[in-house]
Parts: C-alpha cells; structure tokens; sequence
C-alpha cells in the first residue's frame, strides 16, 4: 500500500494562487478514493466488506498529543453508522481534508468533529463530508482513558503556547533518539 506524501491534512499556503486549486484537487482524489471503497449496503455489518485504504501524512497541530505533524496514519472508508464518539475521522469542507475526533454520535443532519488541541467545535459537517475513520497510527493501541488524556494534554496545548513547544521538544529528542536507534540497529 504505497504511502501518500502530499500535505493532505495542513491549512494552505495562500501565497502561491497555484497552491490552494492543486489542493483542492488532491483532496478531491483522496475523497473520490475513499468514496468508492465506502461499504455497500450488502456488506453484513458495520465495518465489513472491502472499504479502501489510503495512508497520508498527518500535516498541522490540531490534534496534539494524539497525532503529531509527520505521522503517517492509515484511514479506512466508512459510513456514519460504522462511527461512535472518540473515533478519528477523517472529513472534506472547501476542498480541505480534516481529520479530527468525533464528538457526538452522527445525526441525519450531519456530524461535529473538534480537533484535540482547539478551542472549539468545528461546523457541523454534512453526512456526504465522511470520508473515512482513522484505524492505524498513534490511535490504534489507545482505549478510552487514552483518548480523555489526549484530549485534556490537547487542550492545554490549546491553551498554552509554552506547553505546545515544549511538547514539540520532547517528541522532537524522542523521535530524533528514535531514529538514532534505528540507524544504529541497521549496521
């Protein structure tokens, strides 16, 4: 499964006029990809049936400590009933993806998504804004507890632009431990 490394998931750079329409199209592919996997009403349940997966490059701050700029994650397509409140998921609004927790659980009407480290509720989103759910990254291993610390570490972030750099820091000297490591292990 070949690893997408467009910046998918980043606000644009609108210094460049090119930019934002390249975007916007790269995002349209990505959510015509994921639509086409999306679950059949013949599959037997919530989360059966083929559903497509791409990885992409997580790009932006907005759901620290969860998912970190770099990090690649997998999404899966899905429908709003395959969906509960805490999952990741992934959205499309004015041409840009979104990927952000689940709030509340899906209405006919639409959904609500909040990133981890912002101040508030996205708008509501549509139904047809689904795209897909994430179901490989950071967020695989992690149970309920995890998600409330996510969430609170999130919005201290929010809040506190010391606490955010030193954050990056950290994980800035883990990850760099990390690869040393690695680089180590290989010879």
């Amino acid at each position: 499964m070949p690893v997408l490394t467009k910046d998918f998931l980043t606000a644009e750079n609108t210094a460049s006029t090119s930019q934002p329409s390249c975007s916007a199209e790269t995002s349209a592919l990505v959510a015509e990809a994921l639509r086409r996997g999306a679950h059949s009403p013949q599959d037997t349940g919530p989360g059966q049936g083929p559903g497509q997966r791409l990885r992409l490059r997580v790009y932006g701050e907005s759901m620290l400590p969860a998912l970190w700029p770099g990090e690649v994650v997998e999404i899966a397509s899905c429908s709003m009933p395959d969906l509960r409140p805490g999952d990741i998921v992934l959205a499309v609004r004015d041409g840009r993806l979104f990927l952000h927790r689940l709030i509340a659980p899906c209405t006919p009407e639409g959904f609500r998504l909040r990133g981890d480290s912002m101040p508030a509720c996205d708008p509501l989103y549509p139904p047809q804004a689904l795209l897909g759910r994430l179901v490989r990254g950071t967020e695989e291993a992690q149970g309920f507890s995890s998600r409330t610390l996510s969430r609170t570490l999130g919005m201290v972030f929010c809040q506190s632009g010391m606490a955010r750099r030193l954050a990056f820091k950290l994980h800035g000297w883990r990850m760099g431990s990390t690869s040393g490591l690695r680089r180590l292990e290989s010879i």
